[in-house]
């Protein structure tokens, strides 16, 4: 019973300082720090200090900055516009069409990028006006980019995998090589329905462009070399161990930085306006960092963890029903905190109990990546969902109604990866 008040107390105590505008960092610290007052003997303001300096001093975090500084640079070159000249000459022919840019573009950028907002944004600037322009129907265009633009969390490198490396404490290149397999699969179940779809419909797919020879086709496509010699230079050097994945990061914003001075994008202010920006998104995740990290070594001390394992102990729970109990728990939760948040926020408390239950934290980590993913086109607070809407002038509602697919084919995923776990853990296993 008492564990049932303080538990309740914290959320009540979490989700009104959101409704009351206040900054989730520090609404997670705020409601430590509460917690630690009265169900505590340790002093919160001693705990909180030591706790935050650890957070934010931590090397494996350095990662973080430089792989969003990368995807800023690339935001301001002509990535985009190179993606497209480079895949549509070979998707005039697939069922779907040019429908398929969107899932391709968004899994190659994911591979520079690591965030999904900008893989979207980034992908979703040229794709939708040209889409739109060959008269493919909008709810597709809108809802394969939704989805799709989830890859950014899924495919390394990965901010979100960063994160959950410190948090969960396991090695973030083993993560990151975890996620290729599930993120291609991925892709390929959004190229499937794609093509399902435009099979049952063909009258709402335009006509393919006039047919290129193959000699032209590989004309267009070296505008795709830059991109593959960023990926290759950055994963490479993860995956045969030459660099960490905080080294591949700095090897991935000096090629960012050589590939837009090369296009003749890189300036002053271009240079200025990426470092700002993943400056700003950068403090703005280091506070809600520091602040999970609190309310986690806050819950420690008032025994949430354990009590909660040993309640979901009591529950006889089989594995399968402790997952998807978890999946719900996290689509419930996206519809209130965004990814980072939901990833920090939790594991300090489900790590004994996911640990206790014999689950693979490598494995664990793409789940939650997956579920996150799912987390990202659910209102309200589906960061795709707002980017989408900013770009197409369209109301979430509908942006949320026609990324459903997505959403069910997300589900299909965590469900796959359920049953063959060697989707995630094998290629670590090689390393």
């Amino acid at each position: 019973m008492n564990e049932i008040l303080v538990i309740t107390m914290l959320v009540v105590s979490i989700f009104a300082l959101l409704a009351g505008g206040v900054w989730v960092g520090l609404t997670l610290a705020g409601t430590a720090w509460i917690g630690m007052e009265i169900f505590s003997s340790r002093p919160a303001g001693d705990a909180m200090a030591v706790t935050i300096w650890g957070a934010a001093s931590s090397w494996t975090l350095t990662a973080l900055p430089l792989f969003l500084w990368m995807g800023e640079i690339l935001f301001r070159t002509r990535l985009s516009e190179d993606l497209f000249k480079g895949l549509a000459p070979w998707l005039n022919r697939l069922p779907g069409r040019l429908l398929h840019t969107n899932v391709i573009g968004c899994a190659i950028f994911a591979a520079v990028s690591g965030s999904s907002a900008a893989t979207c944004a980034t992908v979703g600037k040229m794709t939708i006006p040209e889409l739109k322009r060959r008269g493919y129907p909008e709810s597709k265009i809108l809802g394969t980019l939704s989805g799709a633009g989830t890859l950014g969390l899924l495919i390394p490198p990965s901010i979100i995998m960063i994160v959950y490396g410190v948090a969960a404490d396991v090695s973030i290149a083993r993560l990151f090589m975890a996620g290729v397999i599930p993120g291609m699969m991925l892709a390929l179940l959004f190229m499937g329905y794609i093509a399902w779809w435009a099979i049952r419909n063909p009258k709402e797919v335009p006509e393919a462009d006039p047919a290129m020879s193959l000699r032209q086709k590989l004309a267009q496509s070296r505008h795709l070399i830059p991109v593959v010699l960023l990926i290759a230079a950055v994963l490479g050097s993860i995956y045969t161990g030459i660099a960490t994945a905080t080294e591949a990061a700095a090897v991935g914003v000096v090629g960012a930085l050589a590939l837009s001075a090369l296009q003749g994008s890189l300036n002053r202010s271009s240079f200025m306006q990426s470092l700002l920006g993943a400056t700003r998104l950068y403090c703005m995740i280091a506070l809600i960092l520091a602040g999970a990290q609190f309310l986690t070594l806050a819950m420690g001390y008032i025994g949430l963890p354990r009590a909660l394992a040993e309640w979901i102990g009591t529950l006889g729970l089989s594995r399968f029903g402790l997952i998807i109990a978890l999946m719900l728990f996290f689509i419930v939760l996206g519809c209130f905190l965004d990814g980072i948040s939901i990833v920090v926020l939790t594991m300090g408390v489900l790590l004994p109990t996911v640990q206790a239950a014999g689950i693979d934290l490598i494995w664990f980590g793409i789940f939650i990546v997956f579920v996150v993913e799912m987390a990202q086109i659910t209102p309200p607070i589906g960061f795709n969902l707002f980017v989408l809407a900013g770009m197409s002038g369209r109301q979430l509602p509908y942006i949320a109604r026609v990324s459903l697919p997505m959403f069910f084919l997300m589900t299909l995923g965590v469900l796959l990866l359920y049953c063959f776990p060697a989707i995630a853990t094998w290629l670590p296993r090689q390393m």
